[in-house]
């Protein structure tokens, strides 16, 4: 892969990474190695303490720890990679400040319009990267014309799904699961409700195409499996086509090792001279 110089005479970006979690501190070391254009500036974690000797630790260069509000202040690009509950809490100071978020937990952004509404009103702006799916160019291509329907097939390891609310809600018990089921089918809203953990990558498919209460999904436990797998299906007025992934996971078998590499790619696009892909 051919990676372009930083342009002359232009500022690095800098970014701060909220929180350190498994995505976080994989970015973080990422960009402590050096990605031309972008300077990692400011981190934020839920537990200062083990933050700063993680930081001390593992970075040779000394991003400053600090809170949402001061990271918004500090940097030019904030990426989210938190629990889902704590969106509107980093994501409202960066977009009053005018600048730009990377959004991983998007599924939490079907219940915040208000955050669009601030990038609207203070020229700041919401960027969700394609994350541990793939072919978004295409369905955002697609969704230029017109999209008839999308739907994607979510496999996933049974240890991959534990503590999803939706499965509390109807009593689901994925204890003693020997072949592949199917837990959920349904819109792709209803499923960022179920599962917050877990479909945020059926979020991004939705809002990319036709949206989230005409996206459909299936969501099968599989105790043969140790990869989280999607396969999406499309159909528009200018191409009909279907892809698939399977995505090795990270210590945190709800994300996939992909994740945090395609924020490295979207954070090298936005500096680089030449970019390839909508």
């Amino acid at each position: 892969m051919m990676h372009t110089e930083e342009r002359k005479g232009s500022r690095p970006k800098r970014v701060g990474i909220a929180v350190l979690g498994t995505v976080g501190k994989s970015l973080a070391k990422a960009l402590d190695q050096g990605i031309p254009g972008i300077e990692l500036s400011a981190v934020a974690a839920r537990n200062a303490s083990a933050a700063e000797e993680w930081i001390a630790a593992q970075l040779s260069g000394k991003p400053r720890l600090v809170g949402f509000e001061e990271m918004a202040e500090l940097c030019d690009i904030v990426v989210e990679c938190a629990p889902a509950q704590l969106l509107t809490e980093i994501a409202a100071p960066v977009l009053t400040a005018g600048k730009q978020i990377v959004v991983l937990s998007c599924g939490a952004l079907l219940g915040h319009d208000e955050l669009i509404d601030m990038a609207r009103e203070h020229g700041g702006q919401i960027i969700i990267p394609t994350g541990a799916l793939l072919g978004l160019d295409a369905v955002t291509a697609a969704a230029e014309g017109t999209i008839t329907s999308v739907k994607m097939v979510t496999r996933k390891p049974v240890k991959g799904l534990l503590g999803a609310p939706y499965l509390a809600e109807q009593g689901i018990t994925l204890d003693g699961i020997v072949e592949r089921t199917r837990i959920f089918s349904g819109t792709a809203r209803e499923a960022a409700k179920g599962f917050p953990a877990n479909l945020n990558v059926a979020v991004a498919l939705s809002l990319a195409g036709i949206g989230p209460d005409q996206t459909k999904l299936e969501i099968w436990a599989d105790p043969d499996i140790t990869r989280n797998m999607h396969t999406i299906t499309v159909e528009s007025d200018a191409a009909l086509f279907s892809m698939s992934i399977e995505n090795i996971p990270t210590n945190n078998p709800k994300t996939g090792r992909i994740t945090a590499q395609s924020v490295l790619a979207l954070l090298r696009k936005m500096s680089s001279p030449m970019r390839v892909g909508t």
